[in-house]
């Protein structure tokens, strides 16, 4: 059985940083792409940032594009975000989702089959 556990939010202000991270059990996490999805407050849950089997290619939503960069470590079964120039409006809910296709970069949560229990980051202004 997959299971995900996201770890790594907090409270931090405007323009500062906040590294997540994904812990994914499983052998065979190296198949799995993966992706961080966010959910805010009376929000539909949203896609932030793809990352394909490998590593070697990436997607991100054009709201956090050159402040968030999603990296996979497949030696450890972790999954990282880290997050710099955070803005209140990155405050929500963030998870971690695993989909089956290596490269699937689907921006729609119900293509993913593996979810974590989420990890709340909360902005300051």
């Amino acid at each position: 059985q997959v299971q995900l556990v996201e770890s790594g939010g907090g409270l931090v202000q405007a323009g500062g940083s906040l590294r997540l991270s994904c812990a994914v059990s499983g052998r065979t996490f190296s198949t799995y792409a993966m992706s961080w999805f966010r959910q805010a407050p009376g929000k539909e849950r949203e896609f932030v940032a793809n990352i394909n089997w490998s590593g070697g290619s990436t997607v991100y939503a054009d709201s956090v594009k050159g402040r968030f960069t999603i990296s996979r470590d497949n030696a450890k079964n972790m999954v990282y975000l880290q997050m710099n120039s955070l803005k209140p409006e990155d405050t929500a809910v963030y998870y971690c989702a695993g989909d089956r296709n290596p490269s699937g970069i689907g921006v729609r949560p119900r293509v993913y089959d593996y979810w974590g229990q989420g990890t709340q980051v909360t902005v300051s202004s």
